[in-house]
């Protein structure tokens, strides 16, 4: 795959990072009021009332319905169940913990891919991947508490949560590469959206709140909808083109930081100089499995 230099990839980068690292932060306030079924599937109806007029424009209905079945499965595991788990995990913890945690999906994309696909990885990936689960375990060691708080949530449940969305995000990406090799971006986006919705519609009237949600809820599930998923989904579409899927990927490394800043400022969290340690090691272990980085000389 070639790629265009010259052209601005770098300005896609920052606002990509900067728009999914705003989501944790939005998708906190609405989970808090709406609750998490109902928080997650907003998200996702909204993304798909933004993404469907756009692929009709485009032209591409035709190659939606000829794969529906496919990428509403797709859907399901990248966005319906890891959306409803860091609804679930923002109840209990931090926006930018949160965050951290999911710098560890290109880490479970590399495992799944190495257990399911067959691709095996180098000594510096293997190294890499150690490295990587090293720092999620020293992260939860000291922020893991099964014990409930005085609302009856638990930080421990909460990681797990966290955990278990970046495993989705990690085997959707293997069943993408293995089945949806050579379908628009577009089409795989929208597929996915409506298969979350339709996964995540009944769960969202079923457990609606009793309370009517403040403005402010809303329109943190209209953002996160239009702006963190529908639009971010056309950016990452576009970085990919403009920088190449490595560039793509590395986003994952900047959206922390721009979620701690937003937690911080808006929010009103705090960040340990642990969080910030953990934080680095899982970057670097996930540079190293995925190849962004490597250890030793490279052969011309």
């Amino acid at each position: 795959m070639t790629t265009n230099n010259n052209k601005p990839w770098v300005v896609d980068f920052v606002l990509l990072a900067a728009i999914w690292g705003a989501s944790f932060m939005f998708m906190r306030v609405a989970s808090k009021e709406f609750g998490v079924f109902p928080a997650a599937g907003l998200r996702v109806c909204v993304a798909t009332l933004f993404l469907v007029p756009l692929l009709l424009f485009k032209g591409l209905g035709n190659s939606l319905r000829q794969h529906w079945k496919l990428t509403c499965v797709v859907g399901v595991m990248n966005s319906a169940i890891p959306f409803a788990c860091f609804s679930f995990a923002l109840l209990s913890i931090t926006s930018g913990l949160s965050a951290i945690l999911n710098a560890t999906v290109p880490l479970f994309g590399a495992l799944i891919a190495w257990i399911w696909l067959g691709e095996r990885p180098t000594k510096s990936r293997m190294l890499g991947l150690a490295i990587g689960f090293a720092g999620v375990t020293m992260l939860a060691w000291d922020k893991a508490s099964f014990k409930p708080d005085a609302s009856g949530q638990s930080t421990g449940w909460a990681i797990l949560a966290c955990l278990l969305a970046t495993l989705c995000y990690g085997l959707s990406a293997s069943v993408a590469k293995r089945w949806m090799g050579g379908l628009p971006s577009l089409v795989s986006a929208t597929g996915s959206q409506i298969g979350a919705s339709l996964f995540l519609i009944p769960l969202m009237l079923t457990t609606w709140p009793a309370q009517t949600p403040s403005l402010q809820a809303w329109l943190a599930v209209l953002v996160v909808g239009v702006l963190c998923t529908g639009l971010a989904y056309v950016l990452y579409f576009r970085l990919i083109e403009r920088a190449g899927p490595s560039r793509a990927l590395a986003v994952t490394f900047a959206i922390p930081a721009f979620a701690v800043f937003y937690g911080v400022l808006l929010l009103g969290e705090t960040v340990t100089g642990w969080m910030v340690v953990c934080a680095l090691v899982i970057i670097a272990g996930t540079s190293l499995s995925t190849g962004l980085l490597a250890l030793g000389r490279r052969t011309p």
